[in-house]
């Protein structure tokens, strides 16, 4: 199964698509409608501080009765981030979404966040994967 990392080099947005904590939130749904994406690592400076996905949205905004343009991301976003590094494997990364109800895990080079994966990335190879050794086992049994 692949790393991580072989996952982000497939990837059609190379770059780590982020916003700042202190921009409003309709400021990342923007950025989210754009890129087709769910969530958005939120970087202060270089630093990590935390993610702000769709979900936030619906139960910190929608929910609540917030406004998108006046509220900042900073006071919806999850601070609590768990992260991967490049060299973890996908089962690991899934594991770890399973295990915590998450659907977007940060990819950590020391303190550089490198790339943002989704269940969804994780889910295409594994399924990917699965076929493949499918494929292998059925010329096995067949030649």
């Amino acid at each position: 199964m692949k790393t991580l990392q072989q996952l982000l080099d497939d990837k059609k947005h190379k770059s780590v698509i982020s916003v700042a904590p202190h921009r409003p939130v309709y400021d990342a749904l923007v950025i989210l409608a754009e890129y087709k994406i769910g969530a958005l690592v939120v970087l202060d400076g270089d630093k990590l501080v935390g993610v702000f996905s769709e979900r936030d949205y619906a139960r910190e905004i929608i929910l609540k009765g917030k406004s998108s343009k006046t509220t900042p991301i900073s006071e919806v976003m999850s601070s609590n981030v768990l992260t991967v590094i490049p060299n973890d494997t996908v089962e690991h990364a899934m594991n770890i979404m399973s295990d915590k109800h998450i659907r977007h895990l940060p990819v950590m080079e020391g303190e550089k966040v490198i790339g943002m994966l989704s269940i969804g990335d994780l889910v295409k190879e594994t399924i990917e994967y699965q076929q493949t050794l499918i494929k292998q086992l059925e010329s096995y049994i067949t030649g």
